[in-house]
């Protein structure tokens, strides 16, 4: 597995009516590409579509999903991975040169969305001669990508797995995005055009994050009391420093603020005439899957993308780790999608069989 690149040479024009200069998305690929020997059509690409501050290496951020022996195998998968424009991770950001100046764009990088994101995703994929692809699967922000790719391509993907996401983000989703947002413009080093500038805002806002990705049974579990003496030093109270300080080790608060607003902009029926007339669109065999205890994207989002994606299948899984479910859960979330691709299996040799003896 090797981080390649692709870069897009042409002026590359955004949703808000802005665009950019072209653009560079870093990706993986694992596995080998099998192609039908008839139609010369891909029968094995996975294409794993990460999370807000995920990076194109999904081995290493969904590592029990991925990997030799995993669910998504390259013995048998060719897995594609692209870091999202916008990230930090090898394709085009905030802390990217703007050529317009000749240093980083800060805080005039354009606002993205997450129709953006899919659309150079999608040059990617006419880069890679990639025609089909078998499953398209995200969590969390990356379910929010492969729904929208499912609609602005409905023959392009055959099985669809969206999981702890929905279809539009809402007003409480927003809201915790717009409080992170406040803890960066509290920074007084976030007006600085710095690669740096903003970063303590950008720590707390991840503490703020972390309340959101798990919930009360999580802190109550993970983060208990020592003992029944303590004044301070509390569990939870370093959990949440030593959580901002990871991500700071790693991000920017410029790429954060990108992301979280790229977040607030998802919404499926934005110049499509609704929401449930964009779902209606997608004609990948499609599994739903909720986390009981997600408190960022409830159980309700994702039962209402299977109400209204024609014949998709809902099912839940329960958590100890809320939103977060989905990275850690591995066990149980590669247990449905197996039984949901057996069915799928056993339904279509059924109708062929139907066919074929009339």
């Amino acid at each position: 597995m090797n981080l390649q690149y692709f870069d897009y040479k042409y002026s590359f024009p955004l949703e808000s009516g802005a665009s950019l200069p072209g653009f560079r998305l870093a990706y993986t690929t694992r596995g080998t590409l099998n192609r039908n020997a008839d139609t010369n059509e891909p029968t094995n690409v996975v294409w794993i579509c990460h999370a807000l501050t995920g990076n194109a290496d999904a081995g290493d951020w969904w590592s029990g999903m991925v990997g030799h022996g995993k669910y998504f195998d390259p013995e048998k998968d060719f897995i594609v991975c692209a870091n999202v424009i916008g990230s930090c991770y090898g394709s085009t950001g905030p802390l990217s040169i703007n050529p317009a100046t000749g240093i980083p764009y800060h805080h005039d990088f354009p606002a993205l969305t997450i129709r953006d994101m899919v659309s150079a995703m999608d040059l990617l994929r006419q880069e890679l001669n990639i025609e089909t692809i078998d499953t398209c699967i995200g969590g969390s922000v990356g379910g929010e990508q492969a729904i929208e790719w499912a609609i602005l391509q409905p023959n392009l993907i055959k099985n669809l797995i969206l999981i702890a996401s929905g279809a539009v983000a809402s007003p409480w989703c927003i809201a915790f995005n717009e409080a992170q947002r406040m803890a960066i413009e509290a920074d007084p080093t976030w007006c600085e055009r710095r690669d740096d500038a903003g970063i303590a805002g950008m720590k707390a806002a991840r503490a703020m994050a972390m309340i959101s990705y798990r919930n009360y049974d999580t802190y109550g579990f993970t983060q208990a009391l020592d003992n029944n003496e303590q004044l301070d030093g509390y569990k939870a109270a370093s959990y949440q420093r030593y959580q901002g300080d990871k991500l700071a080790d790693r991000f920017n608060a410029f790429t954060y603020w990108t992301l979280s607003k790229v977040m607030d902009s998802h919404n499926v029926g934005r110049n499509r005439g609704s929401i449930l007339n964009a779902l209606a669109q997608v004609k990948a065999r499609t599994l739903v899957v909720g986390i009981r205890s997600d408190l960022l994207f409830p159980p309700t989002e994702q039962q209402f993308l299977a109400r209204h994606i024609p014949d998709a299948t809902y099912e839940e899984i329960d958590s100890l780790y809320g939103h977060d479910g989905f990275l850690i859960e591995f066990r149980p979330l590669a247990t449905l999608i197996r039984k949901w691709k057996a069915a799928n299996t056993a339904k279509t040799t059924v109708v062929a069989s139907l066919k074929s003896n009339p």
